[in-house]
């Protein structure tokens, strides 16, 4: 796990460059499920997601070093657009590979936050061929999006925040893609309260983490087809050997219950949420014989939506 010590530090060292944002309630939520639930929002956080923490917490450590080669990354959005609004606030370069099918909103985020952006097709052979080539033609930096160190102790300071205001939780809930944030969940939560156990939540239709931790090993994707887009990632080396040790299950959800869950987020908590992160409510929606009676953390990861193509 990442050290509480790497947490903390990390915690100091971006606060410039974060919100420690609110936590929401909600009477009609906590009927519906059955349980206490707490929804960290990260919707609210600057660029729209909590992949901020992560990149501040990485650039503030190499800019000086890197920052005329400028830094590379490929995202389908959200942390691209992080690392364009740090990188540009450090007067830097960012290059951003993203797949043709990203929404939207989340091209224009990384455009308006000073990111170029270089197409890849929506696979990851694609996606890591022309990160490759876009690494060797520009020399710039990697910042993987959770393939490090620096970013998943950036992205366990979320659930520091949450646990440090509601330290009687019994359980924490964050959505699996390529696992910075879960595993960084986990390195908070288990270090400064193991009683609390820690789920992930993730689609059927990109389920690598969950049949990773099954079979003991790294699985691919036999699909990306989910409307998750922010979970279509391969889960990285680095996180499954977090995750694989130390978090309590994996809960998988299908499409459908993951958009009745953004549906109710949406009318109950009376703002804007991501499919990717309402997969945590559905988590518990769906689960309720685990859940049922217990104080819950959610982490709420983004809010970038494309408001002309809502699933509903």
């Amino acid at each position: 796990m990442i050290t509480i010590n790497d947490i903390q530090s990390a915690h100091n060292r971006i606060r410039p460059f974060i919100h420690n944002t609110a936590v929401l309630t909600s009477t009609s939520l906590n009927n519906i499920s059955e349980s206490s639930l707490y929804f960290k929002c990260e919707n609210f956080q600057k660029s729209g997601s909590f992949k901020i923490r992560g990149v501040a917490n990485a650039l503030l450590q190499v800019h000086k070093d890197h920052s005329s080669k400028g830094f590379v990354t490929a995202s389908s959005g959200n942390h691209g657009a992080a690392l364009s609004m740090v990188a540009t606030y450090l007067g830097c370069n960012a290059t951003i590979v993203m797949p043709s099918n990203a929404p939207e909103i989340k091209i224009q985020n990384v455009k308006k936050n000073g990111g170029e952006i270089i197409w890849c097709k929506p696979n990851q052979n694609s996606r890591d061929q022309i990160l490759q080539k876009t690494l060797d033609e520009t020399g710039g930096i990697l910042i993987h999006p959770y393939n490090d160190y620096r970013i998943i102790a950036g992205q366990a300071t979320a659930a520091l925040e949450l646990i440090e205001k509601y330290k009687d939780l019994d359980m924490l809930v964050a959505p699996l893609g390529g696992g910075g944030l879960l595993s960084g969940t986990i390195s908070s939560v288990k270090q400064i309260n193991p009683r609390i156990q820690v789920y992930g939540a993730e689609p059927y239709q990109a389920d690598d983490g969950y049949r990773s931790i099954i079979s003991g090993r790294i699985q691919e994707n036999l699909t990306t087809d989910t409307i998750c887009d922010g979970l279509r990632a391969q889960i990285g080396i680095i996180p499954f050997s977090i995750i694989k040790e130390n978090v309590d299950a994996i809960l998988r959800l299908k499409e459908d219950q993951i958009i009745e869950a953004m549906r109710f987020a949406w009318e109950c908590l009376k703002i804007i949420i991501e499919p990717s992160c309402a997969i945590t409510l559905a988590a518990i929606l769906h689960n309720k014989q685990i859940f049922r009676g217990k104080k819950i953390g959610l982490i709420i990861t983004g809010g970038n939506v494309d408001l002309d193509n809502l699933p509903w």
